[in-house]
């Protein structure tokens, strides 16, 4: 077989051309075949079981993950049975917007039990979280050292929660020693924050109004 065969192929007489260029021939439209094929059929459908495949591995690992949660469903319901015993429990340490009154007289007669004498006390404005209110209290007082102390442990305790902060302590005689501080009077100022719980209004309200600040806030933008 020569190159010369190649270029005097009469396709008319492809019949009776030699057996090795014949040969060539069908290799060369085999290939030429099998390119199209793979280009036209095969490519599409590889494609398409590429992205079968990466389904079906995304799909197996979601299913690994609810099976696992499946697995420790009775774990997770346990969990959150003592999730709402804890907040249960919390939320009865606020008081509601009835018993309010009530604490603000308990901090005031733990204070007088005590012996301090109020030279203030003033509940300011309530700010709104979530689920509940926050209101802190202006205090000033006056006493003894240990008085004030005995006075800070009885709010520590009381069966609702109220902390004392931004404590600021002066001695009251002002004519009277340093080392006279802790027998003499001294004057005690501080915040007292107290919490309660919103009612279902409240919570309603605040998240309409939140909403409609998110709303206004957008329209500015």
């Amino acid at each position: 077989m020569k190159l010369d065969d190649f270029n005097n192929i009469d396709f008319k007489n492809a019949g009776s051309l030699p057996l090795p260029v014949k040969a060539v021939l069908l290799a060369i439209v085999f290939l030429v075949i099998l390119a199209l094929g793979y280009y036209f059929l095969w490519s599409p459908a590889l494609e398409s079981l590429d992205t079968a495949k990466a389904k079906e591995q995304e799909l197996r690992q979601v299913f690994l993950e609810k099976q696992g949660q499946a697995i420790n469903l009775a774990g997770y319901k346990q969990q959150m049975i003592e999730i709402e015993k804890t907040f249960g429990a919390l939320l009865k340490q606020l008081p509601d917007k009835s018993q309010m009154d009530g604490l603000l007289t308990d901090i005031n007669q733990a204070g007088l039990g005590r012996g301090l004498e109020f030279e203030l006390f003033k509940p300011g404005q309530e700010t709104q979280a979530e689920f509940y209110a926050e209101m802190p209290i202006s205090i000033k007082v006056t006493g003894t050292y240990h008085d004030l102390g005995a006075f800070a442990t009885d709010i520590s305790k009381l069966s609702r929660i109220v902390t004392l902060n931004d404590i600021f302590i002066t001695n009251g005689n002002k004519e009277a020693k340093p080392t006279a501080a802790a027998d003499g009077v001294l004057v005690m100022e501080a915040i007292a924050r107290t919490y309660r719980y919103l009612d279902a209004d409240e919570i309603a309200g605040k998240r309409q109004a939140d909403k409609a600040a998110k709303v206004k806030l957008g329209g500015k933008g």
